[in-house]
């Protein structure tokens, strides 16, 4: 009811000013970056090297969505009749509840809150149960940022009540508009509650990542992509590598690169701790996950190159782990692990590297290693997935647009595309003059 109360005057606001007082906001979090970026390793664990670059990442959003405000542009169509007219105009959706995970607790936020805010939208933020703090620190500064009341709102809960919140947020008629990160599964319950009021909505959902790496790639620069693609945030992200897929001409030669690799520059340890590199995982569940995803393998014929247990720091630290002779019937190439885990299968051909890429039922994003042009304009285009690394491990950017196909989502985030989210096309005719 806030949201709603405060959306129409802040929608009347006139663009420049809305633009204002998202760049105060970006503004403040740079200055406040520190403390913002201790608050994320302390709620989920994250390396504080990782968390500082999260906090510029994350502010980024309200930088580039000030500005977007500012370009919110409608269309004079020609008409087909002479004394008639043809306006286009783009106006907010409205409410947006605002639904996001804990692996990325204030990016998640700012990615879809600078676009709504600047749409002239207004938001109910429901954080992740593991990582409210950070979402309540953002909400501090929006109020210094001379953001109105009732424009973000934040709603945390516990565990117990999030499915009744998620609920709540979906089905009420005060919101016109749904945005979501978190997993496939989660998204198509949230999908169905919000069908009964025919809401607008963003899913970016479960990804299930596949790294290819060509006979003609450079085999170091593979690796360094790699390593930074599956290892981010100890594997928990949706985009991280779950699947690695390598030719037979360079395979023995990329395992055993990948594996010196990991035991040379990946450190596991306390966030807070300048060299570490790799935190825990979020909770005692994601670590039986990786696990069970292990044991599995092993079973089936699977090699462990390194890692492969918990961590002797113990609770949720775990060994950055690589497998090889992994097949397609094992379950760390069919489900998403989100943890350290980097599982390699062999292949022969590029048209069996595709296939098995493209057989997921998810598609958010994936990369392959390649100094082949034409093989690198053939897979980019067969690829099953929103996004696609050439040559490139880490391919997110506040300009570029982030979402999935097929099961991983609907709807763009960032770049000149995200604001689209939040905005209704309105059709105005003109007749009689």
């Amino acid at each position: 009811r806030a949201a709603h109360e405060a959306g129409a005057a802040w929608g009347r606001l006139p663009a420049k000013e809305r633009s204002a007082r998202l760049r105060r906001w970006y503004e403040l979090m740079m200055e406040n970056k520190e403390e913002l970026a201790r608050i994320i390793t302390a709620e989920n664990g994250k390396p504080l090297k990782e968390a500082q670059g999260e906090i510029v990442y994350s502010a980024s959003f309200l930088e580039w969505f000030a500005e977007e405000a500012r370009r919110i542009y409608g269309d004079v169509i020609p008409a087909s009749a002479k004394d008639r007219r043809v306006l286009v105009l783009k106006q907010p959706v409205g409410v947006a509840a605002i639904i996001t995970p804990w692996n990325f607790p204030s990016a998640m936020i700012t990615r879809k809150v600078g676009a709504a805010l600047a749409a002239g939208c207004t938001v109910v933020v429901k954080p992740a149960e593991d990582t409210p703090l950070s979402a309540l620190a953002l909400g501090e500064l929006a109020n210094q940022a001379g953001i109105p009341a009732g424009v973000y709102n934040v709603v945390p809960c516990s565990r117990q009540q999030t499915a009744a919140v998620g609920e709540v947020l979906c089905t009420d008629p005060l919101v016109s508009k749904i945005s979501f990160t978190g997993s496939t599964a989660t998204g198509k319950i949230l999908l169905k509650h919000a069908a009964g009021t025919v809401k607008r909505v963003s899913m970016e959902l479960g990804g299930h990542a596949p790294f290819i790496v060509f006979d003609s790639a450079n085999v170091d620069r593979a690796v360094a992509g790699a390593l930074a693609s599956k290892y981010r945030n100890s594997g928990q992200t949706c985009v991280c590598t779950n699947r690695f897929l390598v030719q037979k001409g360079i395979h023995d030669e990329f395992v055993e690169k990948f594996a010196k690799a990991i035991e040379k520059e990946l450190h596991v340890g306390n966030g807070f701790d300048a060299k570490t590199t790799q935190g825990p995982l979020i909770n005692e569940k994601a670590v039986e996950k990786v696990e069970k995803h292990i044991k599995d393998a092993v079973s089936q014929g699977a090699s462990i190159v390194t890692g492969g247990k918990r961590h002797s720091l113990g609770k949720n630290f775990f060994e950055p782990t690589l497998l090889s002779n992994v097949t397609t019937k094992m379950l760390c190439t069919q489900e998403e692990t989100f943890g350290p885990l980097a599982p390699v299968i062999k292949f022969e051909t590029e048209a069996e590297a595709v296939a098995i890429a493209n057989a997921a039922n998810v598609g958010l994003a994936g990369y392959f290693y390649s100094q082949d042009p034409a093989q690198i304009w053939r897979v980019a285009e067969q690829l099953e997935v929103g996004m696609v690394g050439v040559n490139e491990g880490i391919i997110s950017s506040v300009e570029c647009p982030f979402g999935g196909v097929k099961e991983s989502g609907l709807g763009r985030e960032g770049s000149k595309y995200g604001i689209d989210e939040y905005l209704e096309i309105k059709y105005v005719c003109f007749g009689g003059l």
